[in-house]
């Protein structure tokens, strides 16, 4: 008798851990939301160059937070296509970042935001659970780590995501929009590796950004990172390039504002 509810009990943890495992799952909404009050903002608070005019987005802070109210309301749900969730989850990523620096303004960087002493993955502001999508407590961190790396294997989202710093790959001025994720992926990671101000790049020797580092692995399924890379630059690296990583600026992207 005690074998057999062993046996049942082990089964049921199997079950509850199969159920939570793979996708994340919400009671999301049947349609995705419109992303153009999103892009609206963008085209007018986010120069060519990638910086950003916090204080534009300070002086539309109801609109931005009506868009944030759209995303956490709608979360996705199976119904949606796989570029309506990547779309959703890069936008929110996106737009929640520049909410945490909206309200936290003036500051020099992101990382003021991290506890004094903080641990990497645990406790830094990225780790914080401080919005709701789906009715759940969320982070940044958790829609990164768990949902856009974890569930879509597109590499290219490291240069979609803006961690509000300089050295980041730049906001892009337009919101992602499924219909055409695909090219503005493929456009990030081009202007992002030709940047010479974030990557240095000649056929024999390539510095480039740390999160080539941070995130090696994810660049590197089926390819070596120099294999990825050579499909976004102008030079024709081989297995010969060697690969240094470069200093990781993290001074906010903001647009300095004239006295």
């Amino acid at each position: 008798m005690k074998k057999i509810y062993t046996t049942l009990v082990l089964l049921f943890i199997v079950s509850i851990v199969a159920c939570r495992g793979g996708h994340e799952s919400f009671a999301g909404s049947p349609q995705a939301p419109d992303h153009s009050p999103w892009t609206k903002l963008l085209n007018k608070y986010v120069e060519d160059n990638g910086l950003v005019n916090y204080n534009g987005f300070i002086s539309e802070k109801s609109a931005l937070e009506s868009y944030l109210e759209t995303l956490s309301s709608n979360a996705p749900s199976d119904s949606w296509t796989e570029n309506e969730k990547l779309a959703y989850w890069i936008n929110a990523y996106n737009a929640f970042t520049v909410k945490l620096i909206v309200d936290n303004y003036p500051l020099k960087s992101i990382k003021d935001l991290n506890p004094a002493i903080s641990v990497p993955t645990v406790n830094t502001i990225w780790a914080k659970d401080w919005f709701q999508i789906g009715g759940e407590d969320f982070s940044l961190d958790r829609i990164e780590h768990k949902i856009l790396r974890k569930e879509f294997n597109e590499p290219r989202i490291h240069f979609a995501v803006n961690c509000a710093s300089i050295s980041c790959p730049i906001l892009r001025a337009e919101a992602y929009e499924a219909d055409k994720i695909d090219s503005q992926l493929d456009e990030q990671a081009r202007i992002f590796l030709n940047d010479p101000s974030r990557n240095t790049i000649t056929t024999s020797k390539v510095e480039v950004s740390k999160i080539f580092s941070w995130f090696g692995g994810d660049f590197k399924k089926g390819q070596s990172l120099v294999e990825f890379i050579d499909q976004y630059v102008k030079e024709d690296l081989t297995d010969k390039t060697k690969v240094r990583f470069a200093k990781y600026d993290w001074n906010l992207n903001e647009v300095k504002q004239e006295n």
